[in-house]
């Protein structure tokens, strides 16, 4: 049942809503936190709302909180790892912006903060609501719930795992109040309903100008190559033109482009002359900021974005000159502020290249030539007076949009997740333009003051479900996330104020989606683990934990054969061979003759007769379709700018007319067919699509949004229906169940030897990111990409051992693998061998399932081992050592039971033989005594 907390805060004191929060618990952080380890013990850490004795809310499960402030805004006022008192944030950021039919907008947050290396409480009464935001109106708790369904293929997970996942929900919502509509009626467009006292785009200059070349280069100019407005000069010179204050004047706008200017205190921008002083506003191109200088003083510089232009805006109001930035000359950043005395009025306007205080001296060192480019300037007079109403009239629709920020923390793990809605009521359609769902100003790990090629980041592992492109988890970074440069923070150690501490997470372009009244727009979510070590195999342990949790489906971890030709015989002998040896999945491969696309009534009929062969045998029966890196045509094929090309050389888009019959066709055929097994090759990548003649976008801008959706929706509705899904790319928290270990292809063709050791080393590499059962690994059966006899493992009865030891490798390993041939097994000693394996793989399959610690890397010269750890399971943990050597390996190894959760003791055995006790010392360390004949493996069973 829903636990709802309102409170209207534009219709109650302070004191009134602290009252009305008495149903909350106090947080008490003594009481609350927890002391044992989650990875290693049974911890009892329950998600819950609590509040401070200040009024502040807490998000917490006495692992990790997150507090919030709630007047007179939201905002998030701490972030802790508890176990370890580690405070993660270090500044106070809006909750989330948007921008809504291209008016940008902060959802929550607070200014005034006077540093930013850290927060203090007692600052936090102090800071104001940031002017024209979306303010709180109310909140309430909920449990968590289901992202979409799942239906779960219980047999091929080693333990039955929650869905939703257990954990709390808090929702803050928001509304524009009537001052955030008059704010940005005041803003909207003001410039152009002004009227225009004098323009100049320079295609013709005006003779109202008058020059000064700095003489310090012959090449010095304002008028370049016959460019008229193109300055070329040296970098710390003074180039302009300048003429007369026009009486009635009230804004002055420049764009300019800063091109190869290396400028700081010179860079182009717009003086204002007064009788006793000039003010001035310029790019600092040299460091991608503005900067403005007050007659007195140069004020502090802000950060601009790497523009090709920028516009730069001077507004004289009764008392003081304002002046501010732009990237589009509609949405404008503040740069700095002149008080005027009592009837001070300008005299003249220069725009060019001007030295700090405005004037024309250079600089001792000259610097080195660029070019700038003045494309257009105005002295535009008084806003009329109707127009700021009309604008309040035409925005009040706005009011009407309902922004609710979603925060979620999970039972016994530090895992947070975050998203938006927006909810629609506005009695028309709007567009979501852009919007950044997480805004984060972390504590920087690390004292860098020179310049970095590589930073480190802040301790959090950051995911989102908004992931294309590869297998990597990295790809986030290309997609979704930025770790980015923190302009606020000018007291960092970092010279060039670049340290990446700067969490925003945004879709790179997009997502330009229409919601009509009365619809709802579901952002991405991200997923924030919050780290208590630096250690490599903590931290991807507790990633791996993390993924088990909001994506357990990855734990359906089946027995799977590559079926080489999709004919009935062909498969058929692979069914049965699969149910004989204990295989519980079959795949009809690539090049097998398979057609997902084929809708034919005849191939769907066959296709049916070969699933419900398959289900008689329980066996789960599938085939490959390749998706990304084909043509089609050039109507239905992404459209890029000349000389760029799709991620993969080709790719249909998915919103063309082809990508919109190509899934139709998919959900037909697993739906007619009863086929429960989906191998999705070259998956939608990311790519942008320039067309707008394709019926599923309407241009670049939405193009990667919709088609991302697009593939999604398509993987959702397979999770719901028990359709497992082989996806070579990051789509695991959109349903898919298993991609690449980690492999090169044409490895596969080496001689059969060196493809043991590099299969190991593979799973090695691999699990560091992924469980065991989130990566596939292949055995070419046959000849595959070459390599002749040497390579192939066919006939198999021939080569046995080596048979045997890519069974030992991947069963060991808890790793299952594309099996890609004809058949399993030609020989009753083959099938002997095949089914020891698999026998082995379920005995122990909850442990194997479980996390590798990575003991010894696969090196072909000793020795090399993984330990399996379950703390939670009855088998805590099992030893895999192989012996790539000629000879017996013997010898003693200490290895580190700590992830098993054992203390003290632990009870072995070697391959499931007589059981033995040993002892753990205090570091956790544990000795096995190992005899390992030459070529082979043994491995202990810990309890």
């Amino acid at each position: 049942m829903k636990k709802k907390l309102l409170f209207l805060l534009f219709s109650m004191n302070w004191w009134t809503f602290l009252c009305s929060q008495n149903q909350l618990p106090v947080f008490n952080k003594q009481k609350v936190i927890i002391q044992n380890d989650w990875l290693t013990e049974p911890v009892k850490a329950k998600a819950g709302i609590y509040q401070t004795p200040e009024g502040y809310i807490v998000l917490s499960n006495g692992l990790v909180s997150r507090t919030f402030t709630l007047q007179p805004n939201v905002a998030s006022i701490g972030l802790d790892e508890m176990r370890h008192n580690t405070s993660y944030l270090r500044s106070v950021r809006p909750e989330a912006s948007l921008t809504i039919d291209g008016y940008n907008f902060y959802v929550g947050g607070l200014a005034g903060q006077s540093v930013h290396n850290y927060l203090l409480k007692e600052w936090v009464p102090t800071l104001k609501a940031i002017p024209g935001v979306f303010r709180l109106t109310n909140y309430h708790v909920e449990d968590t719930k289901e992202r979409f369904t799942w239906q779960k293929n219980r047999e091929w997970m080693p333990k039955d795992l929650p869905w939703p996942i257990p954990g709390k929900e808090l929702i803050f919502t928001y509304h524009l109040d009537d001052n955030a509509i008059n704010i940005l009626a005041e803003r909207k467009n003001q410039d152009n309903q002004r009227p225009i006292i004098f323009s100049d785009d320079f295609k013709k200059l005006s003779p109202s100008w008058r020059m000064f070349v700095s003489k310090a280069h012959e090449r010095n100019s304002f008028i370049n190559e016959g460019k008229l407005g193109e300055i070329m000069a040296l970098a710390n010179t003074a180039v302009y033109a300048e003429q007369d204050y026009k009486n009635g004047t009230k804004v002055i706008t420049a764009k300019i482009v800063p091109g190869t200017d290396h400028s700081s205190a010179w860079g182009p921008g717009i003086g204002l002359i007064f009788d006793n002083k000039t003010i001035k506003i310029n790019i600092r191109s040299n460091e991608h900021k503005v900067g403005f200088f007050d007659g007195n003083n140069e004020q502090k510089s802000v950060a601009i974005w790497n523009a090709e232009s920028i516009w730069l805006r001077l507004e004289l109001k009764a008392d003081k000159v304002e002046a501010s930035a732009s990237v589009d000359g509609v949405n404008w950043q503040f740069v700095g502020i002149c008080i005027l005395n009592d009837g001070e009025v300008p005299r003249k306007v220069r725009i060019g290249k001007m030295d700090p205080k405005g004037g024309n001296s250079d600089f001792d060192n000259k610097g080195s030539e660029g070019r700038c480019k003045i494309e257009a300037f105005s002295m535009l007079g008084e806003l009329p007076m109707k127009s700021a109403a009309e604008n309040i009239s035409r925005l009040a629709y706005l009011k009407q949009i309902e922004v609710n920020v979603h925060y979620e923390l999970y039972d016994n793990m530090p895992v947070f997740c975050k998203w938006i809605t927006i909810d629609n009521q506005s009695g028309q359609e709007i567009t979501i333009n852009s919007f950044k769902s997480e805004i984060l100003a972390a504590s920087e790990p690390e004292s860098a003051v020179d310049r970095k090629e590589r930073w480190l980041y802040p301790n959090i592992t950051v995911e989102t479900d908004y992931n294309f492109g590869g297998m990597s988890e990295e790809y986030i970074y290309s997609s979704s996330v930025e770790w980015k440069k923190d302009s606020l923070y000018t007291t960092q150690v970092n010279y060039d104020l670049t340290t990446p501490c700067l969490l925003e997470v945004t879709p790179k372009i997009g997502p330009e989606q229409t919601i009509k009244s009365g619809q709802t727009f579901s952002s991405f979510r991200t997923w924030e683990l919050l780290n208590d070590s630096w250690d490599r195999e903590r931290k991807t342990l507790a990633y791996r934990r993390m993924m088990r949790s909001i994506a357990p489906w990855i734990t359906e971890n089946p027995i799977l054969m590559h079926i080489r030709s999709s004919d009935n015989a062909s498969v058929k002998k692979a069914i049965d061979q699969c149910a004989e040896v204990g295989f519980e999945m079959a795949i009809m491969t690539f090049w097998s003759g398979f057609d997902a696309e084929n809708n034919s009534p005849e191939n769907i009929a066959r296709m049916k007769e070969l699933a419900d062969y398959a289900r008689s045998k329980n066996i789960a029966l599938g085939g490959y379709s390749l998706l990304a890196s084909r043509h089609i045509d050039s109507a239905n094929d992404v459209v890029l700018p000349e000389g760029q090309h799709p991620r993969f050389g080709n790719s249909p888009c998915l919103e063309s007319n082809w990508g919109q019959e190509y899934f139709g066709k998919l959900y037909n055929l697993f739906e007619k067919t009863g086929l429960n097994v989906f191998e999705h090759d070259g998956s939608y990548p990311g790519d942008l699509c320039y067309s707008n003649l394709h019926p599923g976008h309407k241009g670049v801008k939405d193009s990667q949004w919709n088609q991302f959706k697009r593939i999604t929706d398509f993987y959702k509705w397979c999770r719901s229906k028990g359709i497992y899904l082989n996806v070579p790319d990051l789509y695991f928290l959109n349903g898919s169940n298993k991609t690449g270990m980690g492999y090169r292809e044409a490895n596969w063709s080496l001689p059969r030897a060196q493809q043991e050791i590099i299969e190991r080393q593979n799973i090695f590499d691999g699990t560091w990111s992924k469980t065991p059962s989130m990566g596939w690994m292949f055995v070419p059966l046959v000849e595959y990409q070459g390599g002749g006899e040497a390579a192939t493992i066919e006939p198999l009865k021939d080569h046995l051992p080596h048979y045997g030891q890519r069974l030992a490798n991947l069963f060991g390993a808890g790793v299952q693998a594309c099996y890609r041939g004809p058949q399993l097994y030609d020989s009753p000693q083959t099938k002997e061998l095949v089914m020891k394996w698999v026998n082995f793989y379920k005995k122990h399959r909850e442990v194997l399932d479980s996390d590798i610690i990575h003991v010894r890397r696969p090196d072909g010269r000793d020795y090399d081992a993984i330990l399996h750890v379950n703390p939670f399971g009855t088998e805590k943990g099992l030893l895999m050592v192989y012996n790539p050597l000629n000879g017996t390996i013997k010898q003693k190894l200490k290895i580190n039971l700590y992830y098993t959760g054992l203390k003290d003791h632990a009870q072995i055995s070697e391959q499931d033989g007589k059981i033995k006790k040993i002892r753990i010392d205090h570091n956790y360390d544990a000795e096995f005594e190992i005899e390992i004949p030459a070529k082979s493996q043994t491995w202990f069973v810990i309890k």
